[in-house]
């Protein structure tokens, strides 16, 4: 039987602000498995449990360069959030995103091999990375970055350090940049509709079936009315719909004018996104989380053991 621990109650509370109890249920039953055990509090709990779905754990930058009409987005990790504040970390990844532009790397070794110097370390970026984690005593890697050089217009937006967007567009650049911001803020999975990956629909209307069967035993528990098949395959599909459009950049409401959509905006400024992409500092990696009650209990144990 897997050990539910408190680390492992707080992290998934912390992802979703269910309360306690709710999370160490879905984890049991989930024995452990924290992206099951969301699924069965979105189940359970319905839209309460999506709060903080998004947050993300990971320490690192996301760093940009647009040069001419070629724009690339970086993301590089390390293993906390102070040295994120270090100047030569900065510098490292801000010279790793000019190169991306300029030569575009076929992946993350072939970026490490081309030629940079900093902090007497060199000849080769990879060389670089490698003596900054022997200055500051921290572990640091290229995770993966996104080069768009098709011919095309490219704005970008960083919101600090830890959210990125390019924007491939023809048009108005103010209203390409407004939708990089758009972008950061609401974090759409695709342009339209049609876009949106064929996993995230299934997972989406597995979650609505899951709850019209977790509503259905309420109903007939409670004696209430139970609605018909024919019923609950609309509302699972309306849930689909209803997802699809809130996921979808052309179809979300404009950040700056919630009474016009991101294609209603662009119509009218006379502009054509052809694609964007996002970065969220972290997104997907999961972070080591401390048990620090076991960790002190072992320390104890230990302690006796020498005593």
């Amino acid at each position: 039987m897997t050990t539910i621990t408190a680390s492992m109650v707080a992290e998934l509370r912390g992802k979703t602000d269910a309360p306690m109890m709710e999370c160490k249920r879905a984890l049991t039953e989930a024995a452990g498995d924290m992206v099951k055990a969301e699924e069965l509090l979105r189940v359970k709990l319905g839209s309460k449990a999506g709060k903080a779905a998004s947050r993300v754990t990971a320490e690192g930058v996301v760093a940009s360069c647009i040069d001419g009409n070629v724009g690339a987005l970086l993301e590089v990790n390390c293993e906390t959030d102070f040295v994120t504040k270090n100047d030569s970390f900065l510098a490292l990844a801000k010279a790793a995103a000019e190169l991306i532009a300029k030569h575009n790397p076929a992946d993350v070794a072939a970026l490490g091999a081309l030629a940079y110097a900093q902090d007497n370390f060199g000849p080769t970026l990879e060389d670089v990375r490698k003596g900054l984690i022997g200055k500051i005593g921290e572990n640091m890697t290229f995770r993966r970055f996104k080069r768009i050089d098709s011919g095309a217009k490219v704005a970008n937006y960083l919101h600090g350090t830890r959210i990125g967007v390019l924007v491939e567009f023809e048009g108005d650049e103010t209203a390409a940049k407004d939708v990089a911001m758009h972008v950061a803020a609401m974090k759409p999975v695709a342009l339209t509709s049609a876009d949106v990956p064929a996993e995230l629909i299934a997972r989406e209307r597995s979650v609505a079936t899951a709850k019209a069967d977790e509503d259905r035993k309420v109903a007939e528990a409670t004696g209430k009315p139970v609605q018909s098949d024919e019923i609950v395959i609309k509302r699972i599909e309306g849930g689909v719909q209803k997802y699809l459009k809130e996921v979808s950049l052309f179809n979300q409401p404009f950040v700056k004018n919630d009474k016009a959509t991101v294609e209603q905006m662009l119509k009218t400024a006379g502009t054509t996104v052809k694609s964007f992409a996002l970065y969220v500092v972290g997104e997907g990696i999961e972070k080591k989380v401390d048990d620090f009650a076991a960790e002190v209990a072992a320390q104890v144990a230990a302690a006796k053991q020498t005593a």
